[in-house]
């Protein structure tokens, strides 16, 4: 019997809910457009094909021709659709039943565009779990595909990864496939020849070997460098035209025909595992880049034996490692309680449109892509959230006005947070975290103000200071021992400033004499009292329509040599109709010996636009030109501040009874990307500040009075 190995190709295209219009259309032109263009020139090339909500939705609606096109590939038999989760969440990440309303959803447009009764599903990225087979076989799935790494955590070698495994939950079966390591990074890498010749190593005589390579249909043109590569040059035309050259025994499939025509080799059971890059990237910062330079070491050393053993971490990680993706990931499990609660089924199903966009994956995990660090990404998932809550809590009340105050373990680390809803604001303080003011939602707008990001490290920092310590390359890039590293503009690395404690709102500072500007935007600076990350105490007062809200703490601030207690009291007053917040701050000395200090109230605000025309502070004195959102200045005797963005047409004033000495200054962080490092702006910060003098037993009191007015229209 002569030789022969198949291969099945599994090409999954995905945009982001909230991704820029441009960015749809460079992928269509580059990367999805390309690609069918390729498969009508080549009959004889089966694989399959996997479309995201999204991105499926932009089409429609822009380029419905494509998937006219696709259709008919799928009716000659030449592509299989896959299915999945219709806005590409990771499934394990949210409730079982939008696991089966989301895939059930994806299944349904799946038939509607391309009459194909899809059986397989693209899981998000490859975040398994072995509690997945029950739900996933519930919706109608009979397969799935992940990563060699999952196989090869439980003792298998690639000569094992020549067909499909089955698992099963609870005896609900599943079959799975592991997507080749090796071709993910020759295809299109390395020469066709060599992908080819090695393909032809995996062809055997008996059985039915199959290779299969699934990944981002991105990467064939849209990833940088990759449009030239794949299609000017002619990568993948000559790819296809070897595959089709080869067909007596390199035989292209879809994986449902191969699951319909060949048995699993064997039963499996995964551990939880994602694709290995996922698994560094989940570790914490220090060790994710001691991974990767372990495994390079191994690597350069010829220790594939060990290599095999070293395992990085697990995906809900991140939700640890990053505070505001936790918040964000609890938002959407709440939010989803409310709106399968909705008892009108026409009303639910608008707010499950909502809330399924709101679990798209990209927000919810970061690596050498931008993830939680993109604004608009963020943005984007809490305007559905919110948009989904709306409509929960409008089926859920019948008044225009209400109030509801709740001590709830909403980050589920067993300490609550107190939580005040109204049909105007959302505000979630963290009592035990300096009463911090942690989520901000402004309802109408669909908007969270608390929406930031804190400066933190990131593994890949050291890349970053070793490209500048070996001073390499040319107009800001510069080789190190294992990467290139490109840099969007020169001397970020003197800009890997860290925070200390998250960055939102109702921070309460006191400063030492000396303390600057520029080393509180370092984060270089001490603080003289316990209170920012201090634990505070709550009362409430709750009408129907009205609450008042108190934090309290009895902490310190240092005089000299000496620690002196004091008591910090800020008071808020919520209505149900009205999109302000008055806040009455009280300093009173406890102790017997005067206090003399600087207390700061700090609030940052997500506001996506650092550096543009009609995104700005507004503040008496400053002239345009130095009120951009990305500015740092600071600002004496002044009793108002407003930032606006006329684009989302946000106005958020704030008004002192007492001028104060303003810091303004932006928080950058500095991440990787596909096109390099990089800096964004993820909030406009604002700290007033006060010189208070106590005697003992004296208060001191300040009012500042926040108003979020929508800017009229016309205003842009």
């Amino acid at each position: 019997m002569a030789k022969r190995v198949f291969l099945a190709l599994a090409i999954h295209n995905h945009q982001p809910v909230g991704n820029f219009d441009s960015v749809f259309e460079e992928g269509y032109r580059t990367a999805y457009l390309p690609m069918i263009d390729l498969l009508e020139r080549h009959p004889g090339v089966r694989l399959a094909l996997h479309y995201t909500g999204p991105l499926r939705d932009w089409i429609e609606e822009h380029n419905p021709s494509l998937f006219r096109r696709v259709r008919a590939l799928v009716a000659r038999g030449q592509v299989e659709i896959m299915t999945g989760g219709y806005d590409e969440p990771v499934l394990v990440a949210i409730p079982d039943a939008d696991k089966l309303g989301q895939v059930r959803k994806l299944t349904e447009a799946v038939k509607a565009d391309f009459g194909y009764d899809a059986v397989g599903a693209w899981l998000a990225e490859r975040v398994w779990e072995p509690h997945l087979p029950k739900p996933m076989a519930e919706a109608g799935i009979q397969y799935t595909v992940v990563d060699d790494t999952h196989f090869k955590y439980v003792g298998l070698e690639d000569s094992d990864l020549r067909g499909y495994y089955v698992t099963e939950e609870q005896g609900t079966i599943l079959r799975i496939f592991g997507t080749s390591k090796h071709l993910r990074y020759t295809i299109p890498w390395a020469s066709v020849d060599e992908v080819i010749d090695w393909l032809k190593d995996q062809a055997t005589e008996e059985g039915a070997p199959v290779a299969v390579m699934g990944d981002d249909g991105e990467k064939f043109g849209m990833w940088p460098g990759t449009y030239e590569h794949c299609w000017e040059k002619g990568w993948m035309e000559r790819f296809f035209t070897a595959l089709e050259a080869n067909s007596d025994w390199l035989h292209t499939i879809t994986l449902a025909d191969y699951i319909r025509q060949f048995p699993a080799v064997g039963r499996v059971y995964l551990p939880t595992a994602s694709y290995d890059e996922m698994t560094e990237w989940a570790l914490p910062a220090q060790l994710a880049g001691d991974i990767v330079d372990l495994k390079h070491r191994l690597k350069d050393e010829g220790h594939e034996d060990i290599l095999r053993f070293i395992r990085g971490g697990f995906w809900r990680s991140f939700m640890v490692k990053y505070p505001e993706i936790n918040t964000m990931h609890k938002k959407m499990l709440r939010v989803s309680g409310k709106v399968h609660a909705i008892a009108d089924p026409e009303m639910q199903e608008r707010a499950l449109t909502h809330l399924w966009h709101g679990q798209c994956n990209c927000p919810y995990w970061h690596g050498v892509f931008g993830g939680i660090y993109l604004s608009h990404i963020r943005t984007a998932n809490y305007h559905h959230l919110l948009e989904a809550e709306n409509l929960a809590d409008s089926a859920a009340h019948h008044t225009d006005s209400w109030v509801e105050v709740e001590h709830t373990d909403f980050s589920r680390d067993s300490r609550p947070e107190l939580l005040v809803g109204t049909p105007a604001m959302n505000l979630y303080f963290a009592p035990h975290v300096g009463g911090s003011l942690f989520e901000w939602d402004w309802r109408e707008m669909r908007f969270n103000l608390a929406n930031t990001l804190s400066r933190r490290p990131e593994g890949y920092h050291r890349l970053l200071k070793r490209a500048a310590e070996q001073k390499e390359g040319e107009e800001g890039e510069a080789k190190t021992i294992h990467d290139i590293v490109r840099m969007k503009e020169p001397g970020l690395e003197k800009m890997l400033f860290y925070d200390w404690y998250r960055r939102v709102s109702l921070i309460d500072h006191f400063f030492h004499p000396g303390t600057t500007l520029q080393s509180f935007y370092e984060a270089n600076y001490e603080e003289a009292g316990d209170f920012v990350l201090g634990e505070y105490a709550t009362e409430e007062r709750v009408g129907e329509t009205e609450a008042e809200i108190a934090l309290f703490r009895e902490g310190g601030v240092w005089q000299g040599h000496r620690f002196a207690p004091i008591r910090v009291e800020k008071r808020m007053w919520v209505s149900g109709d009205a999109a302000s917040l008055p806040i009455r701050y009280r300093l009173t000395n406890t102790g017997d010996a005067h206090i003399s200090t600087t207390f700061g109230a700090e609030f940052n605000f997500g506001l996506l636009s650092g550096h543009t025309h009609d995104a700005y502070c507004r503040i008496r004195g400053v002239p345009p030109e130095a009120s951009y959102l990305d500015t740092m200045g600071e600002t004496a005797d002044t009793e108002r501040v407003a930032l606006v963005h006329e684009w989302f047409k946000l106005n958020i004033f704030l008004e002192m009874t007492k001028p104060c000495h303003l810091w303004r200054l932006p928080v950058e962080t500095i991440s990787n990307s596909e096109d390099g490092f990089e800096r964004i702006y993820q909030a406009s910060c604002i700290v007033p500040r006060w010189r208070v003098r106590l005697e003992p037993g004296q208060s001191w009191e300040v009012g500042l009075h926040f108003q979020l007015s929508p800017l009229p229209e016309g205003v842009a």
